[in-house]
């Protein structure tokens, strides 16, 4: 898949807590999650993130808790790729099992604002405004499965109608 948009650059370490802060787990609705996600790394992101906008960030993206809720608010908020040098294991996984695309890349050379196209099937990302291309970690052929299909439920769901009741 192709996707365009703009970069909501991060540092290193961005933990769960900072991608949604849990003083707000006690109503996990999408609207909910969308209005606060990323607030403690950057108060006004929700207000100016749009549909098919990026996160780039450091090491270790999504450190912290398992909760899936970080994972779940960013895509709510509209961003289908996160693209960090590394992940922290658990948000690793729980960003596919919900449908969120994430690319392990250099992300030194993506400043905020920057316009990039990226391709989630060759793992290439296009820098628009600095002319420069990056070559993204391949993702697993299961991992994009998953995300194509919209996440583990509705991969399972969907193995399960085909026939298939073995994953």
């Amino acid at each position: 898949m192709i996707f365009s948009g703009k970069v909501f650059k991060f540092g290193d370490n961005i933990d769960t807590d900072a991608i949604i802060p849990a003083r707000y787990l006690n109503d996990s609705s999408d609207e909910n999650l969308r209005k606060h996600c990323m607030e403690d790394a950057d108060a006004s992101f929700s207000s100016k993130v749009s549909k098919g906008d990026f996160i780039a960030a450091g090491n270790n993206f999504g450190c912290g808790s398992s909760r899936e809720h970080a994972p779940r608010a960013i895509k709510v908020s509209g961003v289908p790729v996160v693209i960090a040098k590394s992940f922290a294991r658990i948000f690793y996984r729980n960003a596919f099992n919900i449908g969120l695309f994430i690319l392990e890349a250099d992300t030194d050379g993506m400043d905020n604002g920057d316009m990039l196209e990226i391709d989630t099937d060759t793992g290439e990302i296009k820098n628009k405004t600095k002319n420069t291309v990056v070559k993204a970690k391949p993702i697993p052929k299961f991992m994009s499965e998953l995300v194509n299909a919209g996440g583990l439920i509705a991969y399972a769901k969907k193995k399960i109608k085909e026939g298939r009741n073995s994953l």
